[in-house]
């Protein structure tokens, strides 16, 4: 277990591959701690140095005060890598993982080289639908909103599928801490970053699920249109989270550009 200090948080991160490998930052989703990646960081760390961390209130790291926006989060993004001494990486960001990543690229451009767009949007949802889910959140809490929250992650057949891994990643999204989930959700509310899509200077691939109900594949093609030369791809049957139910095909992407130099 690693743990780090940034902005007075403890941040729990962990670093798979060989030090002198090329880097590569995992971001991960709302609701879920790094080993949202475990199926996946394995075969990467082979070329990679995968690096990855939880968020605020996420898995093993501390809890942040609301409010804070995407800026704080990429910040807590640029000090992993500080801590690992990486001036430069590929960055794969998945949900407001992708716009943790786009709010680096526009802080940092310098510490970004590939960038990864997975099952994100320049724009994800509405202030209005957010400050709905703030609500009903503060109401009812992470638990009871669970079943719904699953139902945009994965597709039904996954669901039916796996059941013993359902139950694993509605606990993992049920322990996350509530207020630190509703401050990230408002920083979704308030992030529009268009323009920073429109100024991305690095060779990019938008990833989109086409069975994504959080992020439809037509939102992340609308993403990808603002980004001048983005590559993009869709995996058919793959849902909010490509990395868990369709891994084999969301590495074979993954792969293919980041290991095309």
């Amino acid at each position: 277990m690693h743990m780090i200090q940034s902005e007075g948080l403890r941040l729990h991160v962990r670093a798979d591959g060989p030090e002198q490998a090329p880097a590569l930052l995992l971001l991960n989703s709302l609701g879920t701690d790094l080993r949202m990646w475990d199926a996946v960081a394995a075969d990467l760390a082979r070329d990679f140095r995968v690096i990855r961390f939880d968020k605020p209130g996420h898995g093993l790291s501390e809890s942040a005060p609301r409010p804070f926006g995407m800026e704080m989060l990429a910040r807590h993004a640029l000090a992993v890598l500080d801590i690992f001494d990486v001036r430069c990486a590929d960055i794969l960001g998945l949900s407001i993982g992708g716009q943790i990543a786009m709010a680096l690229a526009e802080a940092a451009p310098e510490r970004v080289g590939r960038l990864v767009l997975s099952n994100t949007a320049a724009r994800i949802g509405s202030p209005e639908m957010w400050t709905a889910r703030i609500t009903a959140l503060e109401a009812g809490g992470l638990a009871a909103m669970a079943d719904d929250i699953l139902e945009r992650w994965f597709p039904a057949a996954w669901r039916a599928a796996h059941p013993a891994q359902l139950a694993g990643w509605r606990a993992m999204l049920s322990r996350c801490d509530l207020q630190s989930y509703l401050g990230c959700c408002e920083a979704l509310a308030a992030a529009d970053q268009t323009r920073t899509c429109r100024d991305l200077a690095t060779q990019v691939l938008t990833i989109a699920g086409g069975a994504d109900l959080a992020t439809p594949p037509e939102v992340v093609a609308a993403t990808a249109a603002l980004i001048e030369g983005a590559e993009t791809a869709l995996i058919e049957n793959a849902g909010h989270l490509p990395c868990v139910d369709a891994p084999a095909q969301y590495l074979a992407l993954l792969r293919s550009f980041l290991l095309n130099r």
